[in-house]
């Protein structure tokens, strides 16, 4: 019974010593399984090899050596380290191409085999909806994608819509980003649209008794079955409080929430690899992309953050416009009640304006783009949606806002860059514009200025004297594609800042076709600037600035003389220490070794060379000298020293 306990484990045993012995001579944390995996396989053929090699040399025949002890371990040993070191080769090849940690472990494989089925499945479904609208080639980067612009845009578009909410709503934030996405395809993303048929009235009614944890019955008097809205992701029921309040419920389809993470997770994981597979995908840096869409969406699904968007606007505004008051108790992550806010949408209101008088109309169109930009330029707090279905026309002729998961923030230096563009392109000051857009925007290596300056006073006078098409949303796509051109970073922000102006333009259009909107953009900027740079205004902001330097103005005299006296007496040194940062440090210290060790590497296989090409030395068997059996171990150091080097790059790279 022992003996044949042994002989099972002792194989894992010599295996799991295998795979320390690797572990510490290539110097990475190589995966555990892998390593065990290799020591195994090690073992056996090092059983085999020994056996082998000493019967077809005659060393080892019939159960007699025919050599020294010495010998015989000598040799046994260089076979050992021999498949040793090959199965070094075999780990260091897994560790390039598969790294640890890219593979689950096998607990989490049968833990997740399920959700991993799952999403192999949706998975090959996204592929194959590529492969039918002619995706796949361009995917893989087998074709050029300047060739037909249009028609791949038109065949994205379409794969998009197929492939479901989470993937048109990618391509929705695609088409607001002009500075990365070619026209055509922002054309053709642009007119993406999430409707879709409602849910059975059961199902939602389940939905909102689950995040009220209470029938309906006890929250609202009434709720209308058919909605008022309907999109893939949410739906709209008109309904009233027990106190006759009339009110909206905005619901989240029920696993909405499921199927769009899990669309998520395919999509970072097919930017991962387009990263790694495409040019394009690379200059695009497709991944920070996803990230930044993943992000936004699971915003998006937590009604809590539109409910603090909606508070946070409403508390802005001036009275100019209203937004609907959130019922904060009702609501959920899930589930948001608001104020009916009684109106038309602009999309939808062409006879509405048609009846009022042109003044009317323009009035409305100026004080909803004085609202905007006041957000961008006084508050920071702006809503990043404006597009006509968001924007309502009041019974009492006045504007309304609705739909509040998309909000960008601002912080005081690029509201105050953003006011100075406007100002700058008024007064028709390329410096100053140029140097606006420069302070918001991540100066790229390289930059020439004087470039610059001079395509962006082009730009400002196309626009500034009428010639440009398009309105502010061709004034600020075309710079876009200028800041894009010159390698610009757009911060995610203040790229909302530049899609809410531009969608603006359009809205604004129906309101009023009369309006000169890149002529309003001017005045109203001008009038912000003046109202910011009044010296009320000036005098409050540096007494505010002289506040928090106070402390320090306190201490100067006596640091100054401190300085003084110290100068006098010669006290004063400088004291430099270029390694003082630990990661410096770190970084100089691997590469030493990683240098040492690849010099250890070369003179050992090098001496090795030598040695067993050398026909000298002492015989210590029939047809093996010496020095071959020194140079034979001193290739395998060499060989693993090597080894060892390689997996250093390849675990720091």
């Amino acid at each position: 019974m022992m003996p044949d306990l042994l002989s099972i484990v002792a194989p894992f045993l010599n295996a799991l010593l295998i795979a320390v012995i690797a572990r510490k001579a290539l110097g990475v944390p190589a995966g555990w399984p892998r390593s065990i995996v290799i020591g195994l396989f090690t073992g056996a053929t090092i059983s085999w090899a020994v056996v082998y090699i000493s019967e077809q040399t005659g060393i080892y025949v019939d159960g007699r050596a025919n050599a020294p002890l010495g010998v015989l371990f000598a040799i046994a040993t260089l076979i050992t380290a021999s498949v040793f070191v090959l199965g070094l080769v075999v780990l260091v090849l897994l560790e390039l191409f598969i790294p640890t940690g890219t593979l689950p472990s096998p607990p989490a494989l049968l833990r997740g085999w399920k959700a991993r089925r799952k999403r192999a499945r949706r998975y090959t479904q996204v592929v194959r909806i590529a492969a039918k609208h002619g995706l796949s080639g361009y995917l893989g980067g087998r074709r050029k994608a300047r060739e037909g612009q249009s028609a791949i845009a038109r065949s994205l578009r379409a794969a998009l819509n197929e492939g479901g909410v989470t993937f048109v709503k990618l391509g929705q934030m695609l088409s607001t980003r002009r500075d990365l996405v070619p026209e055509v395809f922002a054309d053709q993303l642009a007119t993406l649209q999430t409707r879709a048929g409602p849910e059975p009235w059961p199902q939602i009614e389940q939905a909102i008794e689950e995040e009220l944890g209470r029938p309906l019955g006890e929250v609202f008097r009434s709720v209308d079955p058919d909605p008022l809205a309907s999109a893939s992701v949410a739906q709209v029921h008109t309904a009233e409080l027990l106190d006759g309040t009339p009110v909206v419920l905005k619901v989240q389809r029920p696993g909405a929430r499921k199927q769009v993470t899990s669309d998520v997770e395919i999509i970072i994981r097919l930017a991962r690899w387009l990263e790694r597979a495409t040019p394009w995908g690379r200059s695009l840096r497709v991944t920070r992309l996803a990230e930044g869409f993943a992000a936004s969406l699971d915003e998006e699904l937590d009604y809590t953050v539109e409910l603090d968007n909606l508070r946070t606007i409403a508390a802005t505004l001036d009275g100019g416009v209203r937004v609907p008051t959130a019922h904060d108790k009702h609501s959920t992550s899930r589930l948001l009640v608001m104020d009916r806010l009684e109106g038309t949408p602009v999309g939808d209101a062409g006879a509405l304006l048609a009846a009022l008088p042109a003044a009317t109309r323009k009035d409305l169109a100026e004080r909803l783009l004085s609202e905007v930009l006041r957000q961008l330029v006084r508050t920071g707090v702006f809503h990043a949606d404006l597009h006509p279905g968001n924007i309502l026309i009041t019974p009492d002729s006045g504007l309304g806002l609705l739909d509040f998961g998309s909000v960008g923030r601002l912080d005081q230096p690029t509201r105050n860059a953003l006011g100075m563009l406007l100002l700058a392109i008024d007064n028709n000051d390329a410096i100053v514009a140029t140097d606006s857009l420069i302070e918001m925007l991540d100066r790229p290596e390289g930059l020439v200025e004087r470039d610059l300056e001079r395509d962006v006073g082009q730009l400002i006078v196309r626009y500034r004297a009428g010639f440009g098409s398009g309105g502010s949303s061709g004034m600020f796509a075309a710079l876009f594609k200028l800041i894009h051109a010159y390698g610009f970073a757009v911060p995610p922000q203040i790229a909302g800042a530049f899609r809410a102006l531009a969608a603006l333009d359009g809205t604004l259009t129906l309101i009023s076709s009369d309006l000169d909107v890149v002529s309003a953009v001017r005045r109203q900027g001008r009038e912000m600037m003046r109202e910011a740079t009044e010296p009320q205004a000036v005098r409050a902001d540096l007494e505010s600035r002289m506040a928090a330097y106070l402390p320090l103005l306190q201490r100067l005299p006596r640091r100054i003389n401190k300085l003084a006296e110290d100068l006098e007496h010669g006290r004063i040194s400088i004291n430099i220490r270029p390694l003082s940062d630990e990661r410096d440090r770190g970084f100089l210290t691997g590469l030493v070794h990683q240098v040492v060790i690849a010099i250890l590497a070369a003179t050992a296989t090098l001496g090795a060379i030598v040695l067993m090409v050398a026909d000298a030395g002492p015989t210590v068997a029939p047809g093996v000298r010496l020095f071959s059996l020194i140079g034979g171990a001193m290739l395998l150091v060499g060989f693993i020293l090597a080894l060892r080097s390689l997996a250093l790059v390849f675990h720091r790279r």
